[in-house]
């Protein structure tokens, strides 16, 4: 039998898998048209490869995680038409995703989130839930967040929607594969996925291997949460340690059962952690020059492109832009990430002597290029030297050293707390 989803002329297996997932995204079709798949001319002319962007950002909740929730939803309904209470925690896209399908099929969806929760994402998930769900906040963290979801649960007699480690949340995500090949014509040579928990991994990779489809892939998890990592050294998932947050939409302290099951045999290698400041320098240039707002987590496959520069030249590329919910009050944070990435701002304790013409003989020895950005003075005594805390931009990173250069040379004291994290998260 010939898959309609491969080349023509192209024979292809069917499984249970690939005919599971033509399914989930024929019955998406009742909510929304197929995601584009947009060639970024941008991207292709930088690498020198022909790269598209799968672009799940676009989605109704501007995120993949719609496909997931939906499939569960419509695979539960009809296998028990009675049991339509669901219940998920969440603090982003799956809680959105969640209402959205609860609104849609008449059901009624309990969301738990973390009191910490932004209330522009409480917000979007009442907007799209409507009187079809309600919103309870609960813990500070999301381990007490899931903990009393599932509590309730049970209580209640609910089902729980699992964000990813659930078979038919998986067989939705499998679906951005069915639109991409079809959408393509083919399997890509390369194919570049972020990885959070790897619900959409874990679906994708699993459709390209039912149809004969896979080629090149890469895994982007980010450097502040690699769960897919630890469990392919391990052999098992483990709990990782988040030590940055920022890429919230992926930073999952333990990649799922299921989801590890369909990952196991995927080469450590082609496993890559994005640096979160990188990854500001990447949101920030796909706003500037495409216009496409995208989330830390839907801006992961972009910004590995350079790390994997030689393996792509020449081919045909899919990148899976997988989530657009963007706090635009983050943008200063995201400036400011990206600009240390870029060695273009940093901090400085400067300790002044307190005598007249002391600080014009500091400014004298910055750039033309070099701009003071901020100017705390922290003197709380009255010894013959002050501290400042200062702040300083310039054009090009290679601009510092000869700056620094010269103010040591002056005799100042000047210590660089750009990347000290303890005084830099207490004083910046």
């Amino acid at each position: 039998m010939l898959d309609k989803s491969a080349p023509t002329g192209q024979a292809a297996p069917m499984t249970d898998f690939a005919d599971a997932a033509r399914a989930a995204a024929q019955a998406v079709r009742d909510l929304f048209e197929p995601t584009p798949l947009q060639l970024n001319a941008h991207l292709s002319d930088r690498f020198g490869a022909e790269i598209w962007l799968k672009r799940e950002d676009l989605a109704p909740v501007r995120s993949y995680k719609i496909r997931g929730a939906f499939n569960a939803m419509r695979k539960r309904l009809a296998a028990e038409p009675g049991k339509t209470r669901f219940v998920c925690a969440s603090a982003g896209n799956h809680a959105q995703g969640v209402a959205y399908a609860c609104a849609h099929f008449g059901c009624q969806g309990t969301i738990f989130m973390p009191v910490t929760t932004p209330d522009q994402k409480i917000t979007k998930t009442r907007i799209f839930g409507g009187d079809s769900v309600e919103i309870r906040l609960v813990g500070d963290f999301f381990d007490q967040t899931l903990a009393a979801a599932q509590s309730f649960c049970a209580e209640q007699g609910a089902h729980f929607l699992s964000p990813f480690d659930d078979a038919h949340v998986i067989e939705g995500q499998a679906s951005v594969a069915v639109e991409m090949v079809q959408q393509l014509g083919r399997a890509p040579d390369h194919l570049v996925l972020p990885v959070g928990g790897g619900g959409l991994s874990a679906g994708m990779i699993s459709y390209l291997k039912a149809i004969g489809g896979l080629n090149r892939v890469t895994l982007v998890e980010p450097a502040g949460g690699p769960s897919l990592t630890a469990a392919l050294a391990a052999g098992e998932p483990v709990e990782v340690p988040i030590t940055d947050n920022f890429v919230d939409g992926a930073a999952v302290a333990k990649t799922g059962e299921r989801t590890f099951a369909a990952l196991r045999d995927i080469d450590p290698k082609d496993v890559l952690l994005a640096p979160e400041n990188r990854i500001c320098v990447t949101i920030q240039e796909m706003l500037n020059v495409e216009g496409i707002v995208l989330e830390p987590a839907g801006a992961l496959a972009v910004d590995v492109l350079g790390d994997i520069a030689d393996q792509i030249r020449g081919k045909t590329v899919v990148c899976v832009t997988s989530g657009g919910n963007f706090d635009f009050e983050r943008l200063p944070e995201v400036k400011e990430r990206a600009q240390n990435w870029q060695g273009l701002k940093k901090y400085f304790i400067l300790r002044l002597p307190q005598r007249p013409g002391a600080l014009r003989d500091f400014l004298d020895l910055l750039g033309p290029d070099d701009n003071i950005t901020r100017f705390e003075y922290l003197k709380k005594n009255s010894r013959n030297f002050g501290s400042v805390l200062i702040g300083i931009e310039t054009e090009a990173a290679e601009n510092f050293d000869p700056m620094i250069e010269r103010v040591m040379a002056r005799g100042f004291g000047f210590r660089d707390i750009t990347n000290d994290e303890v005084l830099a998260d207490f004083l910046i």
